[in-house]
Order: C-alpha cells, then sequence, then structure tokens
C-alpha cells in the first residue's frame, strides 16, 4: 500500500487530497485563516479520518499554492502550474484535456497541454485581484449577496449591466454606482461575469483555446462563471464534480511519482 498527500494552500482555502495506490480516499478543504500551517495540518488530518488512516501511514507528502513553504507536514513542494496539470491529466484523464482554465483565490491561469498532455504554455495572473476567486468574493460582499448564490441570481438577469474594469478597487466603486443608479443586482452579477470571462478569454487566446477545455477552482462551482465563460470561448468547458481540489490531487499524485523515484524529502 502506498499513501501520499497532496497540499494546496491557498489565499482563502487550503485544500487537501489523500491517495492510496493512485485512488482518491481522503480530501478536506478548509478556509485559510491566520496559520496556513496550522490549516494544513486539520486539513491532511481530516482527509486522514476519512480513509481510515493516519498520519503514521503517510509515505510522501507535497505541498503546492500560495504558501506551500510554509507547511511543516510536506516532504516537498511543486508549483501551482505542474500540480494543476498533474491533477487535470487524472481527473479528466478520458477527456483528452488541451486547455486548463483555474482560477484561485488571488490568480488565475490558463494552461495548454500538448497532445501527450504535458504543459506546453501558460499564462498566469498574479499581479492583482482581477478576474481572481478574491474579486467576486469582494463584489459579492458590496452586492450583499452569498458568495455561493452568485451564479444562480446571474441566470435571472434579462440585461446584463456592462462593467467597464476588471481592477478591483474601480469595480467596487462602479459596483456600488450601479446599485446606487437602481439596477437589478441580477443585471449586475451577471455583467460582473462576463467582465472576468472577458479577462479570461484574452489570457486562454494567448496560449491558444482548443478543447477540451477544462475550468477548475473555486469558482467553476458557479454556474454563471461557467456560463459566461462559455458565451466568451464558445466552447463547452468541462467542470469536475471537485473543482477546488484538482491541484491537491496532482500534488498527491506527484508525491507518488517522487516516491517511486525515490526523490529525497525536503527537494522542492
Amino acid at each position: 500500500m502506498t499513501v501520499t498527500a497532496g497540499l494546496d494552500l491557498g489565499s482563502t482555502y487550503v485544500k487537501c487530497v489523500v491517495m492510496r495506490d493512485h485512488e482518491v480516499v481522503g480530501h478536506a478543504i478548509l478556509p485559510t485563516g491566520p496559520d496556513h500551517d496550522a490549516t494544513a495540518a486539520r486539513t491532511l488530518d481530516i482527509s486522514l479520518e476519512m480513509g481510515g488512516l493516519s498520519r503514521e501511514d503517510v509515505e510522501y507528502t507535497v505541498s503546492t499554492g500560495y504558501g506551500r513553504r510554509v507547511a511543516s507536514t510536506a516532504d516537498s513542494t511543486v508549483s501551482e502550474i505542474s500540480a494543476n496539470a498533474a491533477g487535470t491529466r487524472w481527473v479528466a484523464r478520458e477527456m483528452g484535456v488541451r486547455t486548463i482554465i483555474d482560477i484561485g483565490g488571488q490568480d488565475t491561469k490558463v494552461i495548454a497541454l500538448d497532445d501527450n498532455l504535458q504543459i506546453a504554455n501558460f499564462q498566469m495572473n498574479d499581479k492583482c485581484a482581477a478576474g481572481t476567486g478574491r474579486f467576486l468574493e469582494v463584489l459579492a460582499r458590496v452586492l450583499e449577496i452569498p458568495l455561493d448564490e452568485l451564479g444562480p441570481v446571474s441566470l435571472t438577469s434579462k440585461d446584463p449591466v456592462a462593467i467597464t474594469t476588471t481592477c478591483l478597487v474601480f469595480a467596487k466603486s462602479e459596483v456600488a454606482t450601479l446599485i446606487t443608479e437602481g439596477y437589478g443586482k441580477e443585471d449586475i452579477v451577471a455583467g460582473i461575469h462576463k467582465a472576468v470571462a472577458r479577462r479570461l478569454a484574452s489570457m486562454a487566446k494567448k496560449v491558444g483555446v482548443k478543447e477540451v477545455v477544462f475550468f477548475d477552482g473555486g469558482p467553476a462551482r458557479n454556474i454563471g462563471m461557467i456560463q459566461a465563460l462559455e458565451e466568451e470561448l464558445g466552447v463547452k468547458l468541462a467542470v469536475p464534480e471537485l473543482p477546488q481540489t484538482v491541484t491537491a490531487t496532482g500534488a498527491a499524485l506527484l508525491a507518488q511519482e517522487r516516491l517511486a523515484g525515490g526523490t529525497s524529502k525536503g527537494v522542492s
């Protein structure tokens, strides 16, 4: 029995996946909180409990994400790009994915895969909150709509409002003004989704959009965001059942590869 764990320490959530012999046996998602390391340890324990395992059973752990270097339970680290691609290859192994769109809490990524499903190119926005999960979260608060309800609310829109900026500072002001002017919240939300979709589509076109297009990350749970992206790209998106855990799954898979290859612990 080979047991490995993957930890994805994001800016807003920490995700963990535990694999036993290349099968997922446990997973957990928790708000990051003030202590990345403590939250990572908690998600690992929850995931192990789900699989009927203990920490002593884990042979290798790989961490990735925003806070990957602070996870004391990890044996080594890997980039988010590598982990996300590895997770996609496993989660969507029957689909032939060629383009990955991943929206994180503080960054967005578009990854192009070649015919062998290896990374051919990528674009990443990690310099500002534009188009990220944080962008959607903050604007949801301005609108006083729970984040999980943004999708259903946007689908009721009949006339989406044009949002002129995806800069978070200016978008907050713009949305507040639109509310004051009496625009319906459903139309504003639909407009926000369209603005984010346009930005992501622009990134995707730089790496080249080829089907199948795979969409993961927390906002992939938002049906309004899915619809807006599909309309902007002109393709049907493949969305996994647990879009938040794809990158952690990739980290757990890479942990298995490193274990099989005899990689020493502590090597990044």
